[in-house]
């Protein structure tokens, strides 16, 4: 059997020790080798060749972006970034995402705790990394390169810039567009609504497999780019037209009718399929709160969460799509709707870029 050889670069030698023993707990992993600055890690990813690298966000002599950015332009390879999850953590966190990382794990700041959900989150990551196939790498890859040459991807601003309007302005949304997603869910998302004509009459409802206080940060960035307003949903408040709610880290979302439209509900119950926020508790409750006046998108993400929900809704007469499996990181959660639940029509099966025609087509 072929073991994913893993290279752990990380400047602190109790880090390395602990993902060490993590990671090689699992018989299909193999730790080939750790770096302590991004230096070392040049030479040993020659020596070595790595299937999935682990690397701190953090690093001395070389920022651990700058590492990551060269790594992926001169040899692409599945890195899981390892997080400290502070305010500025998580914000470099993000630009590491963008600059072609495949997930992220949170750093342990509790060494008594780490065996168990943490070791298995660790593990399930760097799994899912190495099975990025070739042909994504090289897509981030060029992704980068067009980047750094000053090209960007246009963005369509149908809608005129936020105004601050007050609560009492704000009118229920008559359309919602529920999106669930994991394993590159973050950058898909942001291409995916920046490409989206949007009427204004549309909330948009995120579910994530994000941890606490990474998914305020998410959001503001998105708030930078989007003509909506896009922020972490609260308990009990009512969707209104032009915004994005995104789940917060760790607690479920749902959205339930209301007198004049509907209301977000968020709570902290007991994980879903290992999640917290589920896609298939947000899926679960449009399928019986939607009413018709609602679209679901899977996107990229290991495992299945969402994916018989994203049926359901589709028995109930809504509108489902996935993204399809040549733009996904890792097709697990659209390809488990597709294959095992039957959840899509062929057609509705896209790309970001279709996948943003059908919202602008369908939130009209």
């Amino acid at each position: 059997m072929h073991k994913v050889k893993v290279l752990i670069v990380d400047d602190s030698q109790l880090i390395r020790d602990v993902l060490t023993c993590l990671l090689s707990s699992d018989a299909r992993i193999q730790v080939v080798g750790s770096a302590e600055d991004p230096y070392d890690a040049r030479q040993k990813i020659k020596q070595l060749n790595p299937d999935v690298i682990t690397l701190d966000v953090e690093m001395p002599k070389m920022n651990g972006i700058a590492f990551l950015k060269n790594l992926m332009r001169l040899r692409p390879t599945p890195v899981v970034m390892i997080s400290t999850l502070t305010s500025e953590g998580s914000q470099i966190t993000m630009q590491a995402l963008e600059s072609g990382a495949i997930d992220f794990v949170a750093k342990p700041n509790d060494l008594s705790r780490i065996m168990g959900e943490y070791q298995q989150e660790i593990i399930n990551k760097v799994l899912a990394a190495s099975s990025v196939s070739k042909s994504t790498l090289e897509a981030i890859s060029k992704k980068l390169s067009g980047q750094s040459s000053g090209h960007k991807p246009a963005i369509s601003r149908q809608v005129e810039p936020r105004t601050g309007a007050s609560e009492s302005e704000l009118r229920p949304a008559k359309k919602i567009i529920a999106i669930g997603g994991s394993t590159g869910s973050l950058e898909a998302l942001k291409e995916l609504l920046v490409q989206v004509r949007f009427s204004g009459k549309e909330a948009v409802l995120v579910a994530l497999h994000l941890p606490g206080r990474f998914t305020e940060s998410y959001a503001n960035r998105l708030n930078a780019l989007l003509p909506l307003t896009v922020k972490e949903a609260r308990h009990n408040e009512p969707v209104c037209q032009g915004h994005i709610y995104i789940a917060p880290g760790g607690k479920h979302l749902e959205v339930r009718q209301s007198a004049v439209g509907f209301d977000t509900v968020v709570h902290d119950n007991e994980p879903v399929n290992l999640h917290r926020p589920s896609v298939q508790v947000l899926f679960d409750s449009v399928a019986k709160q939607g009413n018709g006046k609602a679209i679901a998108i899977l996107l990229t993400g290991m495992g299945k969460d969402g994916s018989q929900a994203l049926a359901r809704i589709r028995a109930a007469g809504m509108r489902t799509f996935v993204q399809d499996e040549a733009s996904s990181v890792v097709w697990g959660m659209p390809g488990a709707a597709v294959k095992e639940f039957n959840a899509v029509a062929d057609e509705d099966i896209l790309n970001l870029s279709g996948l943003a025609a059908k919202v602008s087509e369908l939130g009209h």
